[in-house]
């Protein structure tokens, strides 16, 4: 996985001093762009390798890691491009993210604007959703990020007590997230993984190829269902009361809307529940900073350019919110080509 393939060699087109926050794929795109116009980059990101969600929550099976490195590699080789790793930017009292338990260090976001020529931000999505049901805090309740990272770190040994999971494991969502945790559990030893979703096959972001798939795994699908509280003994899970859904007019999304049917109540007994409803955009501050915007949903706000404020640049899920890889990539490539236009007459 080549980040830097635009070019052979090290270019003269810019000489500036380019900081990127966040090393995830809108990052390391947007750091071989510049890097091959002449820029020197610097690439901040909180965990202990550089990669993002590729390296640490994307089953390698989907993206190979040893390809992802194989491109960090070359960025810093062939590139000079330097990562600064396990320090998390952040302007303001510092917020708590998934993936920060690495973290040695916080950098003022307003500093690296002031050092440097140009700030890129591709700071992904680090943060999941609730599911706004009682007892979403019991023991045995996890986000699929955390689930999934968890087990990536135990499997890559920088982490040394095996994640817990019991036998019986729901998985609530529909998407790639979802998919990916239900795999998860399944390859960890879970006897029983249930993947509950509150639309069809038909309207889940995942596709229905890869829940077909996960069927054909032995992982027990169950559509047009909705959580409604956790069932908690002694403090932990011990099953999730499910509600049955209709569908009805199309919402904000454009898909049909999931209505509740009353009275149909039903219990799924379970000792793992794990939230795969979502994940939200983290951004380095907590409201508006620096001139940079943050929409209702917490994505950071930019121009045509993919400028978000003077000198600073945002790419990624940080901007559109969650998406797949390719699409992270592109933008990357194309804030990083706005820095560089901007940038050419900058000398260092």
């Amino acid at each position: 996985m080549r980040f830097a393939f635009m070019c052979k060699d090290k270019g003269s087109e810019v000489r500036a001093r380019i900081a990127i926050v966040g090393a995830g794929p809108a990052g390391l795109a947007a750091a071989g762009y510049l890097a091959c116009a002449g820029a020197e980059v610097d690439v901040y990101d909180k965990l202990p390798t550089p990669g993002g969600m590729m390296m640490f929550v994307i089953p390698p099976y989907r993206i190979p890691r040893d390809n992802v490195m194989e491109g960090i590699e070359d960025l810093e080789k062939r590139m000079s491009v330097k990562f600064i790793t396990r320090t998390k930017v952040f302007e303001g009292e510092v917020r708590h993210d998934e993936g920060d338990e690495f973290v040695e260090r916080t950098v003022p976001l307003s500093k690296l604007v002031e050092e440097y020529d140009a700030v890129l931000i591709s700071t992904g999505t680090w943060r999941s959703r609730r599911m706004g049901v009682e007892n979403e805090d019991a023991r045995g309740v996890y986000t699929a990020l955390e689930f999934i990272y968890w087990w990536y770190l135990y499997d890559a040994k920088l982490y040394n007590k095996r994640p817990e999971m019991g036998r019986k494991v729901v998985v609530i969502g529909g998407g790639l997230s979802a998919v990916d945790a239900a795999e998860t559990a399944l390859r960890k030893g879970a006897e029983e993984v249930h993947l509950l979703y509150r639309r069809t096959i038909r309207e889940a972001p995942a596709g229905a190829y890869e829940i077909k798939r996960l069927i054909r795994e032995g992982i027990n699908w169950m559509e047009l269902v909705q959580p409604k509280r956790i069932i908690v003994e002694n403090g932990a899970v011990a099953g999730i009361e499910m509600v049955r859904m209709r569908l009805g007019p199309p919402d904000e999304s454009g898909r049909p809307r999931p209505i509740p049917i009353e009275g149909s109540e039903f219990v799924i007994e379970a000792d793992t529940v794990i939230a795969a409803v979502g994940e939200l955009p983290t951004p380095p501050m907590q409201s508006e900073a620096l001139g940079i915007k943050l929409d209702r949903r917490g994505r950071i706000q930019v121009d045509r350019f993919w400028r978000a404020a003077p000198k600073v640049y945002a790419a990624g899920d940080v901007v559109t919110g969650p998406s797949m890889v390719g699409k992270a990539t592109g933008s990357g490539l194309r804030a990083a080509r706005s820095i560089a236009l901007s940038l050419r007459s900058v000398r260092i």
